[in-house]
Parts: C-alpha cells; sequence; structure tokens
C-alpha cells in the first residue's frame, strides 16, 4: 500500500504514509526480515516492506540495509532464493530450493533497498536466465503462494511469470543497461555487473 499510495502523490508529510512507515519499522524481525502473506512467507514480506520503504523516501537506511543483509544471507548456492512453507509453522525462515518466483522476490528486494550487491544480483539475475524456458516460460513445482498459514498453500500460476520478467525488467533499468532485453540479459551477466557498487 505505501508503494501505491506513493505512486499517486502521497509522502511522509500525509500521515497515512508516516503511519505505514512506522508500522514496518516496528514490525521488522531482528534478523531484518518481514513476515509475509499471499506469497511464502518472509522473503515475499521483505521484498514488498522495501518496495514500500523505498517509495515512501522515508529516512529507513537502517532497516534497508538490514533487510538486505538478509536477503544476500539467504542466497542458495545455485545463485536463486526458495523458502519453504515450513517458515510458518516455525516461525522462522526455513531454506527451500530454488524457484523462479522468490529469486525474483529477492531481487526486487535487492534492487529496492539500493545496497548494490552486485555479485548477488549478478547470480540471481543468471538463476532466472539460466531456468528460463525456450518458450520464455519457467517452471515452478513448490507451493510459493500462501492460502492460510499452516492449513493450505498455493501454486499460483503466473508468480513464476510475471515476477521473474518484472525484476529482469527492474534490474536492467535500475543498473543502466538500455536496450533489447536479450542484449541486456547478457550484459547484466558479464563483468560489467560483477564490477558494479557493493
Amino acid at each position: 500500500m505505501l508503494e501505491a499510495l506513493c505512486r499517486r502523490g502521497f509522502t511522509t508529510a500525509d500521515e497515512t504514509i508516516a503511519r505505514g512507515v512506522e508500522y514496518l519499522l516496528k514490525n521488522q524481525e531482528r534478523n531484518g526480515s518481514w513476515y509475509g502473506r499471499w506469497g511464502v512467507d518472509y522473503i515475499y514480506g521483505t521484498f514488498l516492506a522495501l518496495r514500500g520503504l523505498r517509495a515512501s523516501g522515508a529516512p529507513a537506511a537502517d532497516a534497508m540495509r538490514r533487510a538486505s543483509r538478509w536477503l544476500v544471507s539467504i542466497q542458495n548456492a545455485d545463485g536463486g532464493w526458495g523458502e519453504s512453507c515450513d517458515s510458518y509453522r516455525e516461525d522462522s525462515f526455513v531454506a527451500a530450493p530454488s524457484t523462479p518466483s522468490q529469486t525474483a522476490w529477492a531481487l526486487l528486494g535487492l534492487l529496492a533497498a539500493g545496497e548494490g550487491h552486485a555479485e548477488p544480483l549478478r547470480r540471481g539475475i543468471e538463476y532466472l536466465l539460466t531456468t528460463q524456458r525456450a518458450d520464455g516460460t519457467w517452471d515452478e513445482q513448490l507451493a510459493t503462494g500462501t492460502g492460510f498459514p499452516n492449513v493450505f498453500y498455493l501454486r499460483y500460476s503466473l508468480y513464476r511469470q510475471y515476477f521473474p520478467h518484472i525484476a529482469l525488467a527492474q534490474a536492467r533499468r535500475a543498473l543502466g543497461f538500455p536496450g533489447d532485453t536479450e542484449a541486456a540479459a547478457k550484459i547484466m551477466t558479464s563483468k560489467k555487473l560483477s564490477a558494479g557498487a557493493e
């Protein structure tokens, strides 16, 4: 909601935005993450909280830094990100094999945090590019959607499609690579990105 409202001209001078920022800062987990719903779980909550804080322009650099460092700390060896539905039962992050949707969420969170993290970004982008099928889609077997925690979970058929596309497009824009998507994708996984700000 913070991101949506701020895109329509609201600012921290508006009580609604100020209260929303206060809520996020008060509810950040000690490890830097945020609990999430509709998507599994802490990766989803964290990327959305980061986008809201970024859009608000609130002085939340420390919270955003802790969140982005948490995202980096849970990146899988294959460059992607994954989280189990068991996170809801354990009330803490439980790692799982990488998925396209959760990898995209983590990338969007890192981009919103603006912390650099060139190597984690490069590896995440590379994961999405190498797991994309010839027809431009991604496959995702694990449930990444939350119906009701500890009751039922979903595989939203489009999560694995549109979130990776959004993440790749925003990475290209944020990292300053114009031009067609295929060329930009190759550039993003090159040494040029690896040499970016860290």
